[in-house]
C-alpha cells in the first residue's frame, strides 16, 4: 500500500486576492500518524479582469458560469504549468492535483455548493491527475460541507497550538477537543477589503493602520453582533449570499458615517466575536493563520479579549495552509480514506469528498 504522495495543491478563496499553490509531499507512518514537507509554494495575483468577472459571477446565467467555469479551469492548469516551469518539478512525481476551485454558491441548507475552475480543463492542460470538488458529497450526507481546514488541523498541526483560526475572506476555527469542533465563526477579511477597495481605493488595509485611525462607533458595533447567525450553535458554515443578504446591506446603510470609523468598527467586531467563541470553547492557545494574520490592529484587538495565547506562524504557513491542507484532502482521497470530520460538518458520515479528472 502506497503511504506518501506528492500533491500540488490549489487555493482560490473568497477574499479574492490570489491564487495559493503548495506543492507538498505527505506521508502516512506505519502508526498512521502523517508527516508533510513543503516542496515549493507561490502566489498568483489575479488579473484585474479576471477579478472584475469573479466579483460579479453570482449574477450569472447557467450559460455564463459554464463558460467561466472552463475558462477558470484553463486559467489554474496555465498557472500550474507556470509554477512547475518556475520550480523545475518533475510532473512523473506528482500524484494529483487538489484543487479547491473559487466558490460561486454554498448554500447547503439547500442542498448545494458550487466551486467552479473546471478539473478536466485543468487535468488536460498539466496532463497531471485532478481532484476538485471536495464539499459536495459532504453536503448530500446532510453536511455543511465546511469546515474542511480541521481534517489537516488535527493531523499535520495538532502539535503547534489547541486551535486553529484561520482568517480569509470568512474566519474559521478549528478546536481539538475529545470531539473535533469547527465552524465558521464569521466573516473575516472581505467585508474590510470591499470598505477600502469603495471607500479608499485600496486592495486591503495594510496592517490595519486605517481601521486603527478610526473610531469605534458603539451602535454600530452591538447591531452587528446582534446578527442572527452569531447565535446559530455548531455545525455551521457561511457564504458570500449570507454577507449580501444580511451584513453588507447594514453597513451600506450607515454610508454617512466616516469610512475610517466603519473599518475600525468592523474590524472591532470581526475580534470580538472571534475572541468570543475562542473564550466560550476555553481554548488555550490558538494558531492564526490566513491574510488576517497580518492584519496587526485585527490580531492586536484579538490578543487583548483572548484569554489564551496567540501565535503567529511563519509567513509561509500564514499564506499557504489552506493549499496545504487541500493538497492533503487529496492525499486522503487518493489513499481511500475519509477526508471530512462528521462532529465538524454535521454530516451523517465521514466521507472521501470529491472528483477524480484524469488527463
Amino acid at each position: 500500500m502506497q503511504n506518501s504522495y506528492r500533491i500540488i495543491g490549489i487555493m482560490s478563496g473568497t477574499s479574492m486576492d490570489g491564487v495559493d499553490i503548495a506543492y507538498t509531499s505527505f506521508s502516512q507512518s506505519e502508526q498512521n500518524s502523517w508527516t508533510h514537507e513543503i516542496k515549493a509554494v507561490k502566489t498568483f495575483p489575479y488579473t484585474d479582469k479576471l477579478l472584475e468577472v469573479l466579483k460579479d459571477s453570482v449574477n450569472y446565467s447557467a450559460v455564463e458560469l459554464s463558460r467561466l467555469d472552463k475558462h477558470l479551469g484553463t486559467y489554474f492548469g496555465h498557472l500550474v504549468n507556470h509554477f512547475i516551469d518556475e520550480f523545475k518539478i518533475d510532473t512523473s512525481e506528482v500524484h494529483a492535483i487538489a484543487s479547491h476551485g473559487h466558490t460561486i454558491f454554498h448554500q447547503p441548507e439547500n442542498g448545494f455548493t458550487l466551486q467552479i475552475g473546471c478539473g478536466s480543463t485543468i487535468a488536460s492542460l498539466t496532463n497531471i491527475k485532478v481532484i476538485n470538488d471536495f464539499r459536495t458529497k459532504d453536503v448530500i450526507n446532510g453536511g455543511q460541507g465546511a469546515p474542511l481546514a480541521p481534517i489537516g488541523d488535527t493531523l499535520l498541526f495538532s502539535d503547534l497550538a489547541d486551535a486553529f483560526l484561520n482568517i480569509g475572506g470568512f474566519a474559521n476555527v478549528c478546536i481539538n477537543t475529545d470531539k473535533v469542533i469547527a465552524f465558521d465563526i464569521g466573516p473575516g477579511n472581505l467585508p474590510l477589503n470591499e470598505i477600502c477597495q469603495e471607500d479608499f481605493n485600496r486592495p486591503f488595509d495594510k496592517n490595519g493602520e486605517i481601521a486603527q485611525s478610526g473610531k469605534l462607533r458603539p451602535r454600530i458595533f452591538e447591531i452587528l453582533n446582534t446578527l442572527d447567525y452569531y447565535s446559530t450553535p455548531p455545525p455551521r458554515s457561511m457564504g458570500t449570499e449570507w454577507l449580501e443578504e444580511f451584513f453588507r446591506p447594514l453597513i451600506t446603510s450607515y454610508s454617512s458615517v466616516d469610512p475610517r470609523d466603519l473599518l475600525h468598527t468592523v474590524t472591532a467586531h470581526i475580534a470580538y466575536q472571534i475572541s468570543a467563541n475562542l473564550n466560550e470553547f476555553g481554548v488555550k492557545s490558538v494558531l492564526i493563520t490566513g491574510g488576517g494574520a497580518k492584519n496587526k490592529f485585527l490580531i492586536d484587538q484579538i490578543t487583548e479579549q483572548f484569554k489564551g495565547e496567540v501565535i503567529i506562524p511563519g509567513e509561509e504557513l500564514i499564506d499557504f495552509k489552506e493549499a496545504i491542507i487541500f493538497g492533503f484532502l487529496g492525499a486522503l482521497y487518493l489513499d481511500g480514506q475519509p477526508n471530512t470530520i462528521p462532529s465538524v460538518t454535521g454530516a451523517k458520515k465521514a466521507v472521501s469528498g470529491g472528483v477524480l479528472h484524469t488527463p
